[in-house]
């Protein structure tokens, strides 16, 4: 026979507090453990939003990132070349030569200087990038000295507000307009015409060329033209492969920290519920008797008590997955260890995020369980009887 579920949780009520101290125990654990999680997700989901799958991006083969790449100006119009290269309604191939530079702005919380990125662009910039949408002002004229900032920048540093004017390169940039580029990393960049920013830098390089291509299916082609070509030395990637790779190693990084530290509190937890589950035996001996002698067998009792505890850890899990659920009206900056620049991204709480939390919970209601149930299946029922 099995025990009806119904005996656990009345067991449970029955010893509320020592319950409610366990599922706190267990709520706290999960709640680290998720937020790490969708800190990593929300870096990821960000990264790889920023591209599209029919962009492709081209680097200096080698280069981890813009900010480390070369691309000269005779490359650039090899690579302008291509077939594969979709045409605009101006009847320009859809392409855009751009530079990805870095400048130290204080922010608006700590006024402490911050790296940021600020992207020299082309024409055909903003039409590769339907996403990005101008909120205030106007877009920069090209050829000169004005600039746009993204939402995060606006909102995160001091002194890029609407027609003000920032001075780095030992030039005068105006503020223009601020655009809004959603859950991306655009949001977290500043452009200006690409010509202006590679004079003030004195950079005789572009760091990509980034272009449309006229179907999805010709990126194999394309990528296949460029890194056969003896005159150039440069990669093409898909340009969510190419902010993919971007994310990994961050995400890499806060999944193991998140780990580590979760793996740490939850041994607290664990020890929680175990102590839980060996004062439960420990007061119902002569229940568990005349359980027994009404006729259940030890994997019944087993059963039983395994139950309560993973009742505890799925109730552990399931509050810390609710207050976990709050950390997503958050947004927070931080630093992209590929490019070191300031990126603002959320927290995000996905299905899968959920279903690793809830395991980790029943994990953790499994471990802190089981040494006490087979206690309790264990005992003899004359001796139980007597207790």
């Amino acid at each position: 026979m099995v025990i009806p579920i119904a005996y656990n949780l009345r067991n449970l009520k029955k010893r509320r507090l020592t319950t409610i101290l366990t599922v706190g125990g267990m709520s706290l654990v999960v709640f680290v453990f998720a937020s790490i999680l969708m800190l990593a997700d929300g870096l990821q989901k960000t990264l790889v939003e920023t591209g599209s799958q029919e962009n492709v991006v081209v680097i200096r083969k080698g280069s981890t990132s813009e900010v480390m790449s070369g691309i000269d100006r005779g490359q650039a119009s090899v690579v302008e070349m291509l077939p594969q290269i979709a045409v605009g309604t101006d009847g320009q191939e859809m392409a855009a030569r751009e530079v990805v530079v870095l400048i130290a702005l204080p922010k608006t919380s700590t006024g402490k200087l911050s790296n940021v990125t600020v992207r020299g662009i082309s024409r055909h910039s903003f039409d590769l990038r339907p996403q990005v949408r101008l909120s205030q002002g106007r877009l920069p004229r090209m050829g000169s000295m004005e600039i746009v900032v993204g939402r995060s920048i606006a909102r995160g540093f001091t002194g890029v507000g609407l027609n003000e004017t920032l001075t780095w390169g030992m030039r005068s940039w105006t503020v223009v307009g601020v655009f809004d580029a959603g859950n991306t990393g655009f949001s977290s960049e500043i452009w200006g015409d690409v010509d202006q920013v590679m004079q003030a830098f004195r950079r005789p390089v572009y760091s990509s060329i980034l272009f449309k291509l006229r179907a999805s299916g010709d990126f194999s082609d394309a990528k296949s033209v460029l890194e056969s070509d003896p005159r150039l030395t440069l990669e093409a990637k898909r340009e969510t492969r190419y902010y993919l790779d971007q994310s990994e190693m961050m995400a890499r990084f806060l999944r193991i920290l998140g780990l580590s530290l979760t793996i740490l509190f939850s041994l607290g937890a664990i020890v929680g519920a175990t102590i839980t589950m060996y004062s439960a035996v420990a007061n119902r001996t002569g229940e568990i008797g005349t359980l027994r002698a009404v006729g259940f067998d030890r994997r019944s009792i087993l059963i039983a008590f395994l139950a309560e505890s993973l009742i505890l850890g799925f109730a552990g899990g399931a509050v810390g997955l609710f207050f976990a659920s709050f950390m997503q009206l958050i947004t927070i900056s931080t630093v992209n260890f590929q490019t070191f620049s300031e990126l603002a991204f959320s927290f995000i709480l996905s299905v899968k995020v959920m279903a690793e939390a809830m395991a980790f919970a029943l994990v953790m209601g499994f471990i802190g369980g089981i040494m006490p149930a087979i206690r309790a299946a264990r005992m003899n029922i004359v001796d139980a009887l007597r207790a």
